[in-house]
């Protein structure tokens, strides 16, 4: 089955620390509004239980970091507290114009100095919202993990779009200790936040869910001990909730049943706004009784954050992007990707890649990324069942809610629905994930729709040519829109497959046999599949959806070099260019552009990454 398959000088001063990727953005930018109007909230700390030992700002305020934790806490989903202070001048290294626009910023705010002192921990808005961190569980590579939680991110508002009213909580990772720290030094490394800086604009910029970067800043002076010392930095992050899987997971471990509903009434209501509503199955309900049955609101919730989860996870698939570190921790229930580690784009087709070194069963390899998010999502079910399974006169009852089941029969009834209800939510996550696996690659191929054969004609055999000839996955999609196959087919065969020779990598035409003889096979197959026997229009809609540009590790790590080993600052600028605009023919203004759009270094294909960050 496809679904199992695709299943790292000068250090300005504080005051002129302007980046060059504000000095990239456009002039004629001017709307948004200032930090200091941009409209502000803490809806989460304001509607959930704080940490019971220290319930309010004042007395968090008050304690000694060493009293805050790390520690164990319980009843409650966040504890507040500050970022550490920087007493050295941080540099602003680099902000992102797409986050400034998300927002809703005026883009000339990070030219102030009160948007460092923000993004670098030194500043807050804590009359109207004081920062807070998380607390959550995991299950981690299959096992369960316990007590997990913000161990070095710490919130510090709630910020409304004054023109799209969209509301994102603002986050700075790497600024200090939490009570989840647990034997963490609370820190983020210059390595890992310039990788996640630029992927979380990079596949928003694709449309990928995804959480957010709005600026990167170094913390000169501040090292961190990791495989080596390492300077440290901040990203300040933004999402319109940071809330996963795993936040539910610890509450039914420590079988809080108040703080579960009441997580998922939040849920439900303030982060996916779904309306109350009944919803009405026909046929045979999932309590197994021929006729019709409602569905709960908490089963509408399970079933909505299953949706986004299968839609995101076949955009990754259809991308070749993966994780890396699938954990339920690392599991958005508004299906954002979240938290990146060990992530990567494919190289050369492998769906037993992974990015991961520390993986060595190959748990979040790419095939398996589709199928260890349902995983994930059956944990949540777990973590739910007693709601979602809950007959509409039991669900409100003082009872139920006080107790919950007492009755045997009933508990037994209701585990019966539950099964029922996962195996055919079950079935909605694989269909809704084919159905946009399926449109997503009609779409890079270039196909005006799809059609039921096309998982088993088209796609497999493409894959398959794809692993055989070692060809680069992403390359392939974007120089497939730039050939006029049809142009193509009128040649010879020589002529043939030396255009096929182009989608391998240059190192492999010696060592893969046949390979461009596999790939014009595919060519041949392909084009008697495409409906319009036209090339231009098909290859200027190919381009719209496959980009040129993407962050491959090697050129992550060459960019990491060259800032933290060279200092080199200009660089930033110009890929934030390319991420920008991923799609563009050409960035003329960016001499490493199309270097970092070709063939990877063959000493580079497949690198991985640690954990470590």
């Amino acid at each position: 089955m496809l679904i199992s398959r695709i299943s790292r000088c000068i250090r300005p001063a504080l005051s002129a620390a302007i980046p060059h990727s504000f000095l990239a953005m456009s002039r004629s930018e001017s709307t948004g509004v200032t930090l200091q109007d941009l409209p502000k909230s803490n809806v989460f700390t304001t509607k959930l239980p704080p940490d019971p030992q220290f319930p309010t700002p004042e007395s968090s305020a008050e304690a000694t970091r060493s009293q805050l934790g790390p520690r164990m806490v319980k009843a409650a989903l966040y504890t507040y507290v500050r970022p550490d202070p920087v007493e050295d001048n941080p540099e602003l290294l680099a902000v992102s114009p797409l986050a400034l626009r998300s927002i809703g910023l005026a883009h000339t705010e990070p030219t102030k100095p009160e948007f460092l002192k923000l993004v670098s921990g030194n500043g807050s808005f804590e009359d109207i919202s004081y920062p807070w961190a998380q607390c959550y569980g995991g299950w981690q590579f299959g096992q369960w993990a316990g007590q997990l939680g913000d161990g070095r991110a710490i919130s510090l508002f709630e910020a409304t779009n004054p023109e799209t009213k969209n509301r994102y909580e603002l986050q700075l990772k790497g600024a200090g200790q939490t009570p989840y720290s647990r034997f963490a030094d609370g820190k983020a490394v210059l390595r890992s936040s310039i990788r996640e800086f630029i992927v979380s604009e990079y596949l928003y910029s694709i449309g990928i869910p995804s959480t957010r970067a709005l600026s990167l800043t170094l913390l000169p002076n501040n090292q961190a001990i990791r495989e080596k010392v390492e300077t440290c930095a901040i990203v300040c992050r933004f999402a319109e909730s940071w809330i996963r899987i795993g936040t539910f997971d610890l509450l039914r471990a420590r079988r809080d049943r108040k703080n579960l509903r009441l997580l998922s009434d939040y849920v439900r209501e303030e982060v996916l706004e779904m309306k109350e509503k009944a919803r009405v199955d026909g046929g045979e309900g999932s309590d197994g009784v021929h006729g019709a049955r409602v569905r709960n609101r908490y089963e509408d919730m399970y079933r909505e954050i299953v949706r986004r989860n299968a839609l995101t996870v076949a955009k990754w698939q259809a991308y070749g992007f993966m994780n890396g570190v699938l954990n339920t921790d690392n599991t958005s229930v508004m299906g954002l990707s979240l938290d990146f580690g060990p992530f990567s784009f494919m190289d050369t087709f492998n769906p037993k890649f992974t990015p991961n070194h520390d993986d060595h069963t190959l748990r979040y390899c790419y095939k398996n990324q589709p199928t260890i998010i349902w995983w994930n999502l059956v944990r949540l079910a777990e973590d739910l069942a007693e709601l979602f399974a809950a007959t509409p006169e039991m669900l409100d009852s003082e009872a139920f809610i006080n107790e919950g089941l007492t009755s045997e029969a009933d508990a037994e009834a209701l585990v019966k629905r539950a099964e029922n209800i996962i195996e055919e939510v079950g079935e909605e996550y694989k269909s809704v994930f084919l159905t946009e696996y399926g449109q997503l690659m009609a779409a890079r191929l270039g196909f005006a729709g799809l059609r039921e054969t096309d998982m088993d004609d088209v796609y497999s055999p493409l894959l398959d040519t794809l692993e055989d000839a070692q060809v680069d996955f992403g390359h392939f999609f974007r120089r497939l829109s730039e050939l006029p196959i049809f142009e193509l087919m009128k040649k010879d065969e020589e002529a043939q497959l030396a255009a096929a020779e182009n989608f391998m990598p240059k190192a492999m035409l010696a060592i893969v046999q046949k390979g461009p003889e596999k790939i014009l096979k595919w060519l041949k197959l392909y084009a008697e599949r495409l409906e319009e026997k036209e090339d231009e229009k098909r290859m200027e809609r190919m381009k719209k959806v496959n980009p040129k540009f993407i962050p491959k590790n090697w050129v992550l790590e060459e960019i990491i070099q060259r800032v933290d080993q060279k200092g080199e600052r200009g660089v930033l600028g110009d890929v934030i260019k390319l991420v920008e605009n991923p799609f563009a023919d050409r960035w003329e203004e960016v001499k490493d552009a199309e270097r970092w759009c070709g063939d990877v270094p063959s000493l580079e294909v497949g690198m991985q990454c640690s954990c470590s960050s």
